[in-house]
């Protein structure tokens, strides 16, 4: 009616009595949040409308961040195992005794050989501590969650773009027009891709997703691509032959910014062939037809040939990347009409999608006005760019084929011009890097025992390989090995099966936190249990000891001989740091901390935790590791939180950002006290603008590099040339064929000659390739779903109304054919294993692919889950069916340029089986305290408080 008008609502009025901001660990986006306090608990978590991650949204994962910290699975105080490994029994322990003994069998070990502690952690966001710690302790065996995750991706990016989708790259949400989605599920970065959709779909732009499965963005998606998992770099290569027959290509955008135009030397059989062919300095050169001569490949003013045979001055003959790149994908193998049955898309779908790529590609460019300088010099008046984008996640990267997928769909974007440009993928802040980066993996030791470099890096070429003079592997995980030459991640899903053989040596101590390595980080599970539990004759376990830390009851816990508890999330100092996994965007620079909105010894009767962090600090210190210590041999760090304002990774270059200094520094400064203090009252998060004349073209924008060196992201405000043909890659293929110093075993030769093309190709996924298809006719994958993360989301009592099982899903077609229905029980059969579980029909998945959520099923007796709990009784893992080895015994079940874990190649068989009670296969319940079958209610007592003041009139 007139006159009306919607009422003013305040919606960010604190329901509590205090309202504390910090960083959300409910999944991995890290979104801002406040959390509402009564009386010293917690009574409402919302999103924190400045934060720049998620600008006020939340999801139901962060909302039910109260449950998360009140579980009945937290730890209470610490346990020394007392029974058999796997049974659970424990007796509960003083931190005084823990710390004690954790610290001296850490200084045996090291005493020994720092190489016999094997210290791997998972999901736990501080990597850039537990690496350097690693690092001081002086083990190579380190590595973190990313060899099970995303190392494809990253491997994949930063070997060819200096950045990477996943976290470290975004899509232009203002000006993209067309926005393809590959392999994206739910899970990371998951509000501001909410966000940004929204945005994108508002303003009318094209969202297409490739995935086996539709759900999520693939639902809102205007049209699914159900691509047959492991063939979407054939599909990409379909893309880019038909790009490249219509000559729908951004050559200029090539020659500025890619070694498109670099020469590559032609001599097969010689030590030079395929490399570039260089000046005495080590300078690219380029073929000039302007002065018809060589010329440096950077140089300006210059007219670069892409086509053509060459002589070089010494008589050698070259011709230019780009040649060698379109005469691959110009071959008829990869036209749509050859790839199609393959990929499970149709011929007329792969050209329909090549023409709107195109169109949106080059027939409406989006200009900015924006004035901006390149790295030689030379003013732009505009930007103008492609608005065509990408964003792909971990259903490309986590097959065996996995790293040259990723490189697959760089080289699209790098033929339409598409990285870093308006409408196009943009680099997030500190990226770009140097290609490769510069920091190596640790090799040798330093006098005080220190690694003379962190455990994990960037391999640059065969002579930086940690393997023995045998040419075999030295870290247990066998990366960086001939076997898998650039895990810069690690490879956690080997390290228990190496630790039982003893390969490549025995390891004395094996140490874990927050990685559930019985359970559902395990490909293999049954025989993963088995090896954590197996003896040698004289009785003795064959992985010795095991020190583990969650804050959880989870699987895992069961299998060490000492737990030290961890705390929630809210009950912690964290950094989010630009060392690490940065939450910046394009944008702007940006980090975060955690910082205790609860105190852990008040948060129930007896409880008695410590962040991971602090004790990892505090172990540091007492077994005497050297930057842990003053010369004194006092501890030089108080606790974590201490540690993140006075350390130093580099002069000026700390794990956090802002405020350093005087409080006035931004990027680099000295260590500043109060720093904690300023990012409490600024949310719990800091941000630095990129300029605007800096915002894209970032690679060779001026302003850029020299703001990044400036920030301390990269040592030299040198440009990042982007590579469309590999050299890295090249040497290991030269090495393999018998040229240079370092060369790999007569074993490995063939292997690393196939798979390491300096031009992305595509295979057959491994298992897929060594078997009988016809066995086993279908592809299994899983899903994160969007309401749980992990297994530690997935006993949360407020995520469990959502869905407390799981079931496997089939589409009608593939139903039919096996005569199934809504419910029935069907055996699941792989090479490795079976499982016997429930099954849903659902036309959201490709025909010849079935697929379940991840991380539901949980085993009897952990989480404290109730003894009947659906997730136990009827949830299930596709785990147990996958081999942590290849069906030939022969490698790692991974990618054998990266060691990703290939769990999305899983191939399998099913038949109805009879009606059963429960899934299979079920395993002894672990004997651990168990939880209550009452229903775990929450916040009835703040009702009853609210009644209660309101009746001696209190508000």
């Amino acid at each position: 009616m007139r006159g009306m008008r919607e009422p003013d609502l305040d919606l960010q009025a604190p329901v509590g009595d205090e309202v504390k901001q910090t960083t959300c660990y409910m999944c991995a986006c890290r979104c801002g949040i406040n959390v509402h306090l009564r009386e010293g608990r917690i009574r409402y978590i919302e999103g924190n409308p400045a934060h720049p991650v998620n600008r006020g949204v939340l999801c139901a994962k962060g909302s039910a961040g109260i449950m998360q910290h009140y579980s009945p699975a937290r730890l209470d105080k610490p346990l020394l195992r007392v029974g058999e490994r796997g049974e659970g029994k424990f007796r509960e322990i003083e931190w005084d005794e823990a710390l004690a003994l954790a610290a001296t069998w850490l200084r045996e070990t090291r005493e020994r050989d720092p190489d016999r502690l094997a210290f791997f952690t998972g999901r736990d966001q501080s990597q850039a501590l537990t690496g350097w710690w690693a690092q001081q302790y002086g083990t190579i065996n380190y590595a973190a969650h990313g060899g099970f995750c995303s190392v494809n991706m990253a491997a994949g990016g930063l070997y060819t773009l200096g950045g990477s989708f996943w976290e470290f790259g975004e899509p232009d949400w203002e000006h993209a027009k067309y926005l393809m989605l590959w392999g994206v599920a739910e899970d990371h970065d998951s509000n501001p891709i909410k966000l940004g959709l929204g945005h994108l779909k508002g303003r009318g732009a094209k969202v297409v997703a490739v995935n086996p499965v539709r759900s999520g963005y693939g639902a809102i998606a205007d049209e699914w691509i159900g691509i047959r998992p492991g063939t979407d770099g054939l599909f990409a290569f379909a893309l880019a032959h038909e790009l490249l027959k219509a000559d729908r290509i951004d050559l200029d955008y090539l020659v500025r910014y890619t070694n498109a135009h670099w020469l590559v030397v032609q001599n097969p059989g010689g030590a030079d062939d395929g490399l570039f062919a260089r000046d005495a300095d080590g300078h690219a050169w380029c073929w000039d037809r302007d002065a018809n001569a060589v010329a440096p490949a950077t140089a300006t003013g210059i007219s670069p040939a892409v086509v053509g045979e060459r002589v070089l001055p010494d008589g050698r003959r070259a011709v230019p990347a780009f040649q060698l790149m379109a005469q691959r994908y110009l071959d008829p193998q990869y036209a749509p009409d050859a790839v199609a049955e393959r990929c499970g898309v149709p011929t007329d779908t792969i050209r329909r999608i090549a023409r709107e790529l195109a169109a949106a590609a080059f027939d409406a460019p989006v200009v900015i006005e924006q004035p901006w300088t390149d790295t030689h010099g030379v003013r732009h008046e505009r930007m103008v760019g492609r608005p065509v984008a990408f964003h792909a996640m971990r259903g490309i990267s986590a097959h065996s084929n996995g790293f040259h997928t990723c490189r697959a769909l760089h080289l699209l974007q790098l033929l339409l011009g598409a990285v870093d440009t308006p409408g196009s993928f943009r680099y997030q802040p500190p990226f770009p890097r140097p290609i490769p980066p510069a920091n190596r993996p640790g090799r040798t030791r330093l006098a005080n025992g220190a690694l003379d470099a962190p455990p994990l890096g960037f391999i640059h070429g065969p002579e930086d390989l940690l393997v023995d003079a045998d040419g075999q592997p030295r870290r247990l995980d066998h990366a960086y090995s001939w076997r898998y030459p650039l895990a810069v991640h690690g490879m956690l899903h080997t390290v228990i099966r190496n630790a039982w053989a003893a390969d490549p040596k025995p390891v004395d101590l094996l140490f874990l936190f927050m990685a559930n390595m019985s359970w559902n980080s395990a490909m293999n599970t049954g025989e993963t249990m088995r090896w954590l539990t197996d003896k040698n004759a004289d009785g003795e376990y064959r992985i010795p000891k095991i020190i583990y830390s969650d804050a959880y009851s989870s699987e895992m816990v069961a299998y060490a001989d000492l737990v030290l508890p961890d705390t929630t999330y809210l009950e912690r100092f964290d950094a989010i740091s630009l060392l690490d996994r940065p939450i910046s965007d394009a944008d702007r620079a940006a980090d975060a901390i955690r910082h205790p909105v609860l105190d852990p010894g008040t948060q129930r009767e007896g409880r008695d935790v410590r962040g991971f962090q602090s004790v990892l600090i505090d172990l540091g210190a007492r077994i005497g590791l050297p930057a842990l210590v003053d010369e004194d041999g006092s501890p030089r760090y108080t606790d974590y939180a201490d540690y993140l304002v006075n350390h130093e990774r580099a002069p000026g270059v700390g794990l956090l950002a802002g405020w350093r200094g005087d409080g006035t520094l931004h990027g680099k400064g000295p260590p500043n006290p109060a720093q904690l203090d300023r990012y409490r009252e600024n949310g719990g998060f800091w941000t630095a603008e990129v300029p605007a004349s800096a915002r894209y073209f970032k690679m060779a924008n001026r302003d850029y590099l020299q703001w990044s060196q400036g920030m301390g992201f990269i040592a030299k405000a040198e440009p990042v040339v982007l590579q469309l043909y590999s050299e890295t890659l090249q040497k290991f293929r030269l090495a393999a064929q018998g040229h240079g110093p370092v060369q790999p075993p007569d074993a490995e030769r063939g292997r690393v000659a196939a798979y390491f093309d300096p031009l992305p190709i595509w295979y057959e996924p491994f298992e897929g390739a060594q078997l009988e298809q016809t066995r086993f006719p279908l592809s299994a994958v899983t899903q994160r779903p969007p309401f749980m993360y992990h297994a530690w989301g997935s006993q949360n009592a407020w995520l469990r109304q959502i869905t407390a099982r799981n079931f496997l899903y089939l589409h009608p077609d593939t139903a039919a054919r096996h005569g199934l229905a809504d419910d029935d029980w069907v055996h699941v059969d792989s090479h490795h294993g079976r499982i016997t579980v429930q099954c849903r029909l659902a036309g959201n998945v490709q025909p010849d692919t079935v697929w379940t959520w991840n991380a539901i099923g949980k085993r009897r007796g952990a989480w404290k889950l109730s003894a009947d709990a659906p997730e136990s009784a009827k949830g299930f893992l596709l785990n147990h069916l996958i081999s942590d080895v290849l069906p030939r015994n022969d490698y790692a079940n991974a990618d054998p340029v990266t060691g990703q874990a290939a769990w999305f190649d899983l191939r399998v068989a099913i038949r109805r089986a009879e009606a059963g009670e429960v899934s299979l296969p079920q395993f002894a319940p672990l004997e651990t305290r168990a939880a209550s079958n009452e229903p775990l209610r929450y916040g009835a007592d703040f009702r009853s408080a609210r009644t209660a003041r309101r009746g001696e009139g209190k508000p």
